[in-house]
């Protein structure tokens, strides 16, 4: 069974694998392909790291734009609760 999830944003999907700077893992690919949500996280300790949820991978994407340090960690998290860093942004 695929998720909702993964329709709306298969191509934003597939247009990250392409333009990675480097390789995904097995791992990693999963966690994209089968993506509920995207995290855009913050910070270098947690005690100021902050998190922001996102339906899409582009959405995800233009928060770390918005901000412009390329400093932004993007997570794939699947409905199982797998995560990967997918891209920085």
């Amino acid at each position: 069974m695929v998720s909702a999830a993964v329709c709306t944003h298969r191509n934003a999907t597939e247009t990250a694998m392409k333009t990675a700077l480097s390789p995904l893992t097995n791992h990693e690919e999963f966690c994209l392909k089968n993506a509920a949500q995207f995290v855009a996280a913050r910070g270098r300790t947690p005690a100021t790291r902050t998190r922001e949820q996102f339906a899409t991978l582009p959405e995800a994407q233009a928060f770390g734009a918005a901000i412009g340090d390329g400093r932004t960690m993007i997570h794939a998290v699947t409905t199982l609760g797998h995560s990967a860093h997918i891209t920085n942004a």
